[in-house]
């Protein structure tokens, strides 16, 4: 079975960090992109980040333009996981962050949301 399993969110206050993990189980993550994404209460999931696989050089993207330069997106194949670190969180950071995957090597283009596997996502909470 499929799997993704997200943990590492909580309660942080406005410039703090938390580092995310994606953890997957019936698939190796090095040979796939990986993409995290967040919802925040009422507003649409949105994609932040992509790390592609070896195939592909482990290219990153980040599409929102908020989080580039505050977040940082690896991949641990010994722990078939992917992380993101994400620092100078602001109050605007709060949301659920899940992680996803279509299964393919590549990354793919920004907007995209619409992918085959996604874990239960996990709660960040950014206030003083």
């Amino acid at each position: 079975q499929v799997q993704l399993v997200e943990s590492g969110g909580g309660l942080v206050q406005p410039g703090g960090s938390l580092r995310l993990s994606c953890a997957a189980s019936g698939l190796a993550l090095n040979y796939i992109a990986i993409g995290w994404f967040r919802q925040a209460p009422g507003k649409e999931r949105e994609g932040l980040s992509c790390i592609s696989s070896i195939s592909h050089s482990d290219g990153t993207l980040y599409y929102e333009a908020s989080v580039k330069g505050r977040f940082t997106v690896s991949r641990d194949n010994a722990k078939n996981t992917v992380f993101l670190e994400t620092n100078s969180l602001t109050p605007e950071d709060t949301a659920v962050y899940y992680c996803a995957t279509d299964r393919l090597p590549g990354c793919w283009y920004a907007g995209y949301t619409d992918l085959e596997v996604w874990g239960q996502g996990t709660l960040v909470t950014v206030s003083s």
